[in-house]
């Protein structure tokens, strides 16, 4: 079974066939196809085609017939004699012949077609892409974890998917044939129904039986999730009306959500005739009820939606999660475990059909959804992961349809020390002023490095100053921030500072130079509190250094920037004494700024002027109060390249 019939077969069957055949039949084809007969549907359209009687919407179908039955080529060949027409292909038929693409020889037509409609899709979905290209190579050569997966010895040759944990149970969905069921005769199984097991402490499941703590259906009921806090199971249902199947007006029937309250009462939650709700996960944290569904007005095929709930209640209209979760493609199985977010999507640049992936929860918000790499993923559709920490690990379930199960789709249970993904590294914080952490810094750009200066990834503060950026794993990395007329930062990282985590929480500080200088006497100088030498001293006070090691951060944030170190004195004394004062202080200063950092390059000069430079009437023999003689002792760091520091 293929990824498309995942989101439909798997929670449908076929019964969406049987509903459409209420439906207007156009043609032979149509009528197979909307059964999922597909090959028998190739048939028929490939009759038409060559009477020259098939529609559009028919070629359409027939492209999708290929896809399905896993004949790659023509499929692709035909979803692009479509694109070339610009007609009804949309984004999930993008999806679907960007995979077959992936799945032929294709690359290079796959690359132009990508470089060709990049700017149709999302920034989203490219980052998305690109971020996981670069770390499944990254990755390719490294050990996986050491996951130790099994196939669970209850799987039946029919269909067994979408496991639950239920108390010291696990709850899973499957076709299996019963001697009573109501047998769906075109997939050749009964209708879903959920089934509980005792967990074993290897992980195995034993006693499988109906689950009877939820109301009785001859029809679909799958996709179970158990909620300890309101003691209820969440699972979706065939639409019924009077024990019996109900249909929209198109003759078509869907799956809705429903909440049993074990014990007690039970209620529909999500319900449309013409809409398939599918895999229900209640958030105990936010009461957030998590699903799919394939409302019209999605990204791509089916993708994720919550509604807010009061215990469970629902109390708001579905909301989208947006185009860092939803794709071109279908996106089910939404899981939530210590803070990341795992769902399964068949987005063309997975490892093969249905891939988990995992994002971060953020402030809000989505990280890039990473996929798990090989192992827990496959070349097939793997889907539905759950798990929890058992003892001093994790115990987990899946379903896939990969080589060597037992039926259509296995549970699989694993085994695994640590969180599954491929090993990734968060830097986040603001981007804000140093000296004053209430004024952020937006549109500052942010980048990752290696040691070697090779640049890893780059972003852009927000207007809150917010900045995120997220890379493979590396041991070392470089962090630099920058603006127009700002500072330079950067700060190295090794792997020890990661020590016991993959995010780090780091504000960067960026100093704006117009708030770093000041004109004085008709120069540009670095804005310092005025400070005095002793009388005749030329030693640095405390005071003194304190107001130096401004210039040392002003170099650091301004590495080009070309100082000269004035001195002057006032009047009393004489000339040459002064001279010579001031030329000692002068060179005091510059000594202290090399010891401390500021490369000797950077201080051009160091002058002492003397008693040359009078700001006031108090020259020699004239009377003056101290502090008219004390605004004439003065030291100026001059910044000579100002004019041309940012050319």
């Amino acid at each position: 079974m293929n990824k498309a019939q995942k989101i439909q077969l798997t929670l449908l069957s076929t019964l969406l066939g049987v509903v459409f055949c209420f439906g207007q039949k156009k043609s032979k084809g149509d009528d197979l196809f909307f059964q999922y007969q597909y090959q028998q549907a190739i048939n028929a359209y490939e009759t038409q085609l060559r009477e020259g009687t098939l529609t559009e919407q028919q070629f359409l179908n027939l492209a999708d017939s290929y896809f399905e039955t896993n004949n790659f080529e023509k499929a692709s060949e035909t979803y692009l004699d479509l694109y070339k027409k610009d007609t009804l292909m949309e984004g999930h038929h993008f999806n679907k012949m960007l995979q077959s693409f992936s799945k032929t020889t294709n690359k290079e037509r796959k690359d132009a077609f990508l470089s060709t409609m990049s700017s149709s899709f999302s920034k989203e979905l490219m980052e998305n892409m690109e971020f996981n290209q670069q770390l499944l190579q990254n990755s390719a050569a490294e050990p996986a974890l050491d996951y130790q997966i099994f196939n669970l010895s209850g799987n039946s040759p029919q269909t067994d998917f979408a496991p639950a944990f239920y108390k010291d149970q696990l709850l899973f969905t499957s076709g299996r044939l019963q001697q009573k069921g109501n047998r769906y005769e075109p997939g050749n199984e009964d209708y879903f129904n959920i089934y509980s097991a005792s967990v074993q402490p290897d992980g195995e499941i034993s006693g499988i039986a109906p689950f009877t703590e939820i109301t009785s259906s001859k029809y679909h009921k799958a996709t179970p999730y158990y909620s300890q806090g309101l003691k209820s199971i969440f699972y979706v249902l065939s639409n019924t009306q009077n024990g019996e199947l109900s249909f929209d007006d198109q003759g078509k029937n869907a799956l809705a959500i429903a909440k049993q309250s074990i014990g007690g009462s039970f209620q529909l939650l999500l319900k449309d005739l013409s809409i398939s709700f599918y895999y229900p996960f209640y958030d105990e944290a936010s009461g957030k009820l998590y699903f799919s569904a394939n409302f019209e007005d999605g990204y791509g095929g089916t993708d994720i939606y919550y509604v807010y709930t009061n215990s469970g209640q629902v109390m708001s209209a579905p909301i989208n999660l947006g185009p860092r979760i939803n794709t071109p493609g279908n996106e089910i199985a939404p899981f939530i475990f210590e803070g990341s977010f795992y769902f399964a999507s068949d987005i063309f640049y997975g490892l093969g059909g249905m891939d988990i992936y995992k994002s971060n929860m953020e402030d809000g918000g989505f990280s890039i959804p990473i996929n798990l790499g090989t192992g827990i993923n496959s070349p097939e559709d793997d889907f539905g992961l759950i798990m929890r920490n058992e003892g001093e690990g994790l115990l987990g379930y899946f379903a896939s349809n990969r080589a060597g199960g037992k039926g259509k789709d296995d549970v699989y249970g694993f085994k695994l020390d640590e969180k599954p993904g491929l090993k990734t590294i968060t830097f986040k914080g603001v981007v804000q002023k140093p000296y004053d952490a209430s004024e952020i810094v937006d549109k500052a750009v942010v980048r990752l490095k290696s040691p070697s200066g090779a640049l890893l990834a780059e972003t852009y503060s927000d207007e809150n100053g917010n900045y995120r950026l997220e890379i493979p794993w590396q041991n070392e990395v470089v962090l630099e921030s920058t603006k127009d007329h700002y500072s330079t930062f950067s700060k190295e990282f090794t792997e020890a500072d990661f020590e016991g985590a993959e995010s780090k929480n780091f504000d960067i500080g960026l100093s704006l130079y117009e708030d770093l200088v000041e004109e004085k006497e008709g120069q540009v100088v670095v804005k310092l509190k005025k400070f005095f030498f002793g009388n005749s001293q030329t030693q640095l006070t405390p005071e003194i250094e304190t107001e130096l090691d401004k210039v040392v951060d002003f170099v650091k944030s301004f590495p080009s920037a070309q100082l000269r170190v004035e001195t002057y004195t006032d009047s009393r004394g004489g000339s040459s004494t002064n001279f010579k004062l001031t030329q000692d202080r002068s060179d005091a200063i510059k000594r202290y700024l090399v010891q401390h950092g500021v490369p000797a390059a950077n201080v051009l000069y160091s002058i002492g002027y003397g008693e040359d430079k009078i700001l006031n009437n108090c020259t020699n023999g004239v009377f003056c109060l101290e502090m008219l003689h004390k605004q004439n002792q003065r030291s100026l760091i001059v910044v000579l390249n100002d004019n041309v520091l940012f050319d």
